[in-house]
């Protein structure tokens, strides 16, 4: 379980994983040390967030074991994405930053297509981006029915 970040929260990642904030489609996955759910902003449906059960705002803040697990765990994921949402790239990157300050270390996994790329004209960071800049909201309907198709992927 995570770290309570104080009585009123306070971390957006830590209030998703504890129930403090909506979470449309629920926990995917969670393992001995990592949070994979769907992620609350506008990157795309199929994109998740893998993320520490615990609060930690760097990298270099990961246990021996939280660090063991990453690798296959992101693998796994991706791979799973890849098979929900058939996409042409998987993008696997740290998201870690809050209002301009370290904040709880979150590695998204991103399906993208053709059709996204030409959508926003960007691929890459710049896509990410310009997914943020157009702030399209995702039906939680949609996200629920590719949540409970990658938990049946990922066993």
């Amino acid at each position: 379980m995570a770290e309570d970040t104080g009585a009123g929260g306070g971390c957006k990642a830590c209030d998703l994983m504890l129930g403090r904030a909506p979470l449309p489609g629920g926990s995917v996955l969670r393992t001995g040390s990592w949070v994979v759910e769907h992620c609350v902003g506008p990157l795309g449906l199929g994109t998740l967030v893998v993320k520490p059960a615990r609060h930690v705002l760097h990298v270099a803040q990961l246990t021996a074991q939280e660090s063991g697990e990453l690798g296959p765990l992101l693998q796994r994921v991706s791979a799973a994405v890849t098979e929900v949402m058939a996409p042409e790239q998987v993008y696997v990157c740290l998201w870690s930053h809050a209002g301009g300050v370290p904040g709880h270390i979150h590695f998204v996994v991103q399906p993208v297509g053709a059709r996204d790329m030409a959508r926003f004209a960007a691929f890459g960071p710049a896509l990410q981006v310009a997914m943020g800049e157009a702030g399209c909201i995702l039906e939680a309907a949609d996200v629920r029915r590719v949540c409970d198709r990658l938990r049946e992927v990922l066993g």
